[in-house]
């Protein structure tokens, strides 16, 4: 909690001088040039004021962190512009205010604002496929996985949106399903939730859905209209396998570890989780956030799935986590000392609807046997 605590700081003295800093900027466009001339306090006035119009139908539209979003993102291409501005007129050999004067530099840089923002909804509300080849030494036969993570349900799709996601998944007739962790939120509704766990319920897959608990599952507000003993119940009630620090063994060949999550206080160690099981079966091991590799990789699992980090979310924030050593990936496919470790960017998002450099997406996993 203590980096989003960071990040939260953040972002809020980001917005505050940001405001500050795109009044400045707005101020020098001709129109609002001229009424800076008649009367200089007003013009800064009228700036702001645009601002704060744009600021709040975003709010209205959206949401207030996608707002901020909007926001921090037209500040980051403005400063671009304005550093690219200054080296131009450096080397031509021309003041920057001669580059400034019509305010090239910030029709360019509003232009490169709009065109990044919608790319960057578009990877968010869209949803690609991603495919990953596995092979081991071990015998679960041809084992076809479909993973998804992170559904936030009710950030890009409500309860019926999330019934035509599964669909999608199910028309690729996977062997089984593994969702680790995240498919609520505290937004999210009571009904959406039912809707959600009964659209996993009406799925035809061979071996039926697994699920491990997240960091948003159980809720961290207590005026979500439900609880994480809701989400249990009507999950378990629409026969999806909720594991807890438990594991079960499918078909004699091949088991499904589901982990409490970090964010849940004590947990069993990866060792101790997998102590009792036999190690020449193929071991699927769901931990909502990528954090314990090491432990993983050395008490033997072969398949570690992962998602929480949603790819990075955001340029120019992709590897915080793994710069700050709070996660060992961010997205995508690491193997280490035999252990296969993937992470999804995730089918939604938290709260944002933008993604940049990342992409929503669910998961297929072929997994092929090659014995020595």
């Amino acid at each position: 909690m203590f980096i989003w605590l960071l990040l939260l700081i953040l972002a809020l003295s980001l917005v505050s001088v940001g405001a500050i800093y795109m009044t400045v900027q707005v101020s020098k466009f001709s129109i609002m040039r001229r009424s800076k001339e008649k009367n200089r306090f007003l013009g800064y006035i009228f700036s702001f004021l645009i601002i704060a119009v744009c600021f709040a139908a975003v709010c209205f539209f959206m949401s207030v962190v996608d707002a901020v979003v909007v926001l921090l993102s037209t500040l980051m291409f403005f400063l671009l512009f304005g550093i690219i501005g200054r080296i131009i007129g450096k080397i031509r050999h021309k003041d920057y205010k001669n580059y400034n004067g019509k305010n090239l530099i910030g029709a360019l840089a509003l232009i490169a604002s709009v065109i990044y923002l919608c790319i960057s909804y578009y990877l968010c509300v869209n949803i690609w496929q991603t495919r990953y080849d596995l092979h081991t030494d071990k015998d679960p036969g041809s084992l076809k996985i479909a993973m998804f993570a992170d559904s936030h349900v009710g950030t890009t799709f409500d309860g019926d949106g999330f019934y035509e996601k599964m669909k999608m998944i199910e028309q690729e007739n996977p062997d089984i399903l593994l969702i680790p962790g995240d498919m609520v939120d505290d937004w999210t509704t009571k009904e959406n939730m039912i809707k959600s766990c009964e659209a996993l319920g009406k799925l035809n897959i061979k071996y039926g859905v697994y699920f491990s608990f997240g960091n948003h599952d159980e809720g961290y507000y207590e005026d979500r209209n439900f609880s994480g003993t809701d989400l249990r119940n009507a999950l378990k009630e629409n026969g999806v396998h909720i594991l807890e620090d438990e594991y079960e063994l499918i078909d004699n060949r091949f088991y499904i570890v589901g982990r409490r999550d970090k964010s849940m206080g004590s947990r069993q160690s990866m060792e101790e989780l997998l102590s009792d099981l036999d190690t020449s079966k193929y071991i699927v091991v769901l931990d909502h956030q990528p954090a314990d590799y090491d432990a993983e990789a050395a008490a033997g699992a072969d398949l570690v799935v992962s998602g929480h980090t949603h790819g990075g979310q955001l340029i120019p924030l992709t590897y915080l986590g793994e710069w700050s050593g709070v996660n060992d990936a961010t997205y995508g496919h690491k193997k280490i000392n035999g252990t296969d470790f993937i992470v999804t960017s995730g089918i939604s998002d938290w709260a944002i609807k933008f993604k940049s450099g990342t992409k929503s997406e669910y998961v297929i996993i072929t997994v092929n046997s090659d014995p020595g």
